[in-house]
């Protein structure tokens, strides 16, 4: 398929330049559906990308949209701030009986605002409210969003630059693996809360991704991430899962941190929660945790109805049998599979590949070669994007719902893209 790049005049003349996906995929998308875009001019895209993560269940999803439509036309409430709504009420009763419950967890469920740095900010603002503490402690390689309480614990500098001031009260530690294995795990970190001259103010939360997405797909080990949960008890440091990306069953069980078998202090959600890439997000917590006031937190934009409906309608659809987790888990196999083989066929130093579930790596020595590859990709109908701090890991991140014959095609395109920029 031969792409000729459409005239942008107005995305070029009007639009800030602080636009970027669009400048990857110089397009203009017009529909789409399950795991495929169409652009004005007929073009169809196989689509690795899922909407940076909120198109778990594809685009435009027919259950989600039936339940939405249904919902539309009988004039439901659509802006509601903090209203009790029936939608609400149906969101909030099929999230405990389908996810909390079963998993004997007992979070309160905090409706922050619509984005995923909304959630990130309630769950900062409440740990040091609870501990009456300012310091948090995040990891190397860290994203947690573009606010600045979320800047402050993300570890990418061009992002962080763009505060335009100090990010303070926050302090990364080395993710798992960062030193390659030649130091044991949270020996800095437990020396600093030891020594009295550290310089380190006691923390009052941790806060971590179990893979950092836009940070590399750096995938930490259960072990590691038991014995995080183990040092914050013991230190008297709230845990913080950031699960915006990773949770909704990116990586097989609905939360990503089911497989390491500890359960957070903090959990932020946002992305796939509404499954309909409707902007929700969650921040839950214990109980014991709910210090706050009456209006102490608030937004405007934090009773998205229409999110509730398609959330409810994404609860019950896929995750009230156990199915989606064991489908995840074997499309992630395929997906590794023919990653493996792409490593066993690369010339040279092979790349990298790294992953669990519906998301995967694939880091190449040349720093450039993933941008290019995902350049390639993008001229043969395949849509992918880049991650880690110098763009160097080509990220795949397909519908959750995408079939095993569309996980197949994309992969082979992927390989051809990795042959043609080797």
């Amino acid at each position: 398929m031969t792409i000729t790049p459409p005239a942008l005049s107005v995305f070029e003349t009007l639009e800030s330049e602080v636009r970027s996906y669009c400048r990857g995929w110089p397009a203009v998308f017009d529909r789409a559906q399950g795991a495929r875009l169409t652009d004005e001019d007929g073009h169809t895209y196989l689509d690795f990308f899922a909407g940076a993560g909120s198109l778990n269940y594809g685009h435009n999803n027919p259950v989600l949209k039936r339940a939405l439509l249904d919902y539309l036309e009988r004039d439901g409430i659509t802006h509601g701030l903090d209203m009790a709504t029936t939608a609400k009420r149906a969101f909030l009763e099929t999230f405990q009986n389908v996810l909390l419950r079963p998993r004997d967890l007992p979070y309160k469920v905090m409706f922050p605002g619509p984005t995923g740095t909304n959630a990130v900010e309630a769950a900062l603002k409440l740990a040091r409210k609870v501990k009456g503490r300012e310091s948090i402690v995040s990891f190397t390689n860290a994203f947690h969003g573009m606010s600045l309480g979320s800047l402050a614990v993300t570890g990418n500098a061009f992002k962080r630059a763009g505060a335009g001031i100090p990010l303070v009260h926050g302090t990364p530690m080395p993710f798992d693996n960062y030193l390659d294995g030649q130091v044991p795990d949270f020996l800095w970190f437990e020396r600093l809360l030891e020594d009295q001259g550290s310089g380190l103010n006691k923390p009052a939360a941790v806060i971590v991704e179990t893979i950092q997405g836009e940070g590399g797909i750096n995938v930490a080990s259960p072990e590691w991430l038991r014995a995080l949960a183990d040092l914050c008890h013991r230190r008297d440091m709230l845990l913080i899962v950031d699960d915006i990306q990773m949770g909704c069953g990116r990586t097989g069980a609905f939360f990503s941190f089911e497989e390491a078998g500890i359960q957070p202090d903090i959990v932020t959600l946002s992305k796939s929660i509404s499954g309909y890439g409707l902007p929700m997000s969650l921040c839950l917590f214990n109980p014991e945790l709910d210090v706050w006031e009456p209006g102490e937190h608030n937004g405007t934009f934090r009773g998205n109805n229409p999110a509730f409906v398609t959330a409810t309608a994404a609860l019950n659809t896929y995750w009230a049998d156990g199915q989606m987790e064991k489908q995840t888990i074997a499309r992630g196999e395929q997906v590794e599979h023919a990653l493996k083989a792409i490593r066993a066929e690369s010339p040279g130093t092979p790349p990298d590949i790294r992953g669990r579930g519906l998301v995967w790596g694939v880091e190449f020595e040349d720093k450039n070669r993933a941008s290019a590859v995902c350049a390639r990709a993008f001229e043969l109908g395949l849509l992918l994007e880049t991650s880690g701090p110098q763009s160097e890991v080509v990220k795949l991140l397909p519908p959750l719902t995408v079939t095993p014959d569309e996980l197949d095609e994309g992969l082979r395109t992927l390989a051809r893209a990795v042959r043609e920029t080797a």
